[in-house]
């Protein structure tokens, strides 16, 4: 069986600015409240972070911070994917020098490789680094599907451990459980099929919805993994409205937004997001009323 970097729910943390860049007074804050609210692991610089529109140094600079920070409570993941491969490995090479627990890495987004190009771009990259790799699929941004079979041969990679399933294709995601088995665990990547994907073999979440709620996510995992099925499904069932409001415009807007509702100082998502819109905003607000995280 293939290492468990951690099994839970990891927080696809969101990176604070200012208009000086990162707010890591701000950021401090975050994590400390993820850790003392039971989440499992941090994952810093994924797409949630806004990872596209740092440079190099930021992402650098965010990773050491977080690592630091978490000082091995938990698990600290870094997203160190993109579209060019030698970038990757660069970025890859530097956060398993500072102690990062594993990697996320995204598909190639915008050149759209091939099946094999999939299977060149991570092997190529799991031969430059010891660090556990987890593989990110999530085709309505990339453009791209990483398939049952090719999971399968990556997963004859010896640090290429898991998969962030974000496709939403419960059926790929059981094959992929099928083929693979305990060579490659699996995480759901959407907040609204955690324990679909727990009930084919997923061993937890990388989750947005934990930045406002990591104990009650944390939960629904320890609930199901646990045997208490039903009160997993039913804190499912309970967030619904919640995450369909965090995905009603494009992430990570709406979740910025309900962190700075819930007292927070997180600022705005930079260019090319823009700001909630105010229709939007409410019917957030609402929900997180409904939740509980505001009155």
């Amino acid at each position: 069986m293939k290492q468990i970097i951690f099994k839970g729910c990891g927080t696809a943390i969101i990176t604070p600015f200012n208009k000086n860049g990162v707010n890591f007074e701000e950021f401090k804050n975050l994590i400390e409240f993820q850790i003392e609210n039971k989440v499992d692991a941090i994952i810093v610089c994924g797409t949630t972070g806004e990872s596209s529109t740092m440079t190099l140094e930021e992402k650098k600079q965010t990773i050491r911070f977080a690592v630091d920070t978490v000082n091995n409570r938990i698990p600290v993941i870094a997203g160190t994917g993109g579209n060019c491969t030698s970038s990757v490995i660069e970025l890859t090479k530097y956060a398993e020098s500072i102690g990062v627990d594993g990697a996320l890495i995204v598909t190639p987004y915008y050149n759209k490789t091939t099946q094999e190009g999939l299977l060149c771009h991570y092997s190529t990259i799991a031969k430059q680094t010891r660090l556990p790799i987890i593989l990110y699929n999530v085709p309505s941004r990339t453009g791209v599907n990483i398939l049952p079979q090719t999971c399968k041969k990556l997963s004859e990679i010896e640090n290429i451990v898991a998969i962030k399933e974000a496709s939403g294709n419960l059926s790929q995601i059981a094959e992929i459980a099928n083929l693979c088995e305990d060579n490659l665990h699996i995480y759901s990547g959407n907040d609204d099929q955690i324990t679909s994907i727990l009930a084919v073999g997923g061993i937890g979440v990388i989750s947005v919805l934990s930045n406002i709620a990591p104990r009650f996510t944390h939960n629904i995992v320890e609930n199901f993994i646990q045997g208490n099925v039903a009160t997993a499904i039913e804190g499912q069932l309970k967030a619904i409205p919640l995450i369909k409001a965090l995905f009603s415009e494009v992430n990570p807007i709406p979740i910025k937004s309900a962190l700075n509702m819930i007292g927070y100082n997180v600022g705005i998502p930079r260019l090319p997001l823009v700001e909630m819109s105010d229709s939007g905003k409410e019917k957030l607000k609402n929900e997180l009323i409904k939740f509980g995280l505001i009155k």
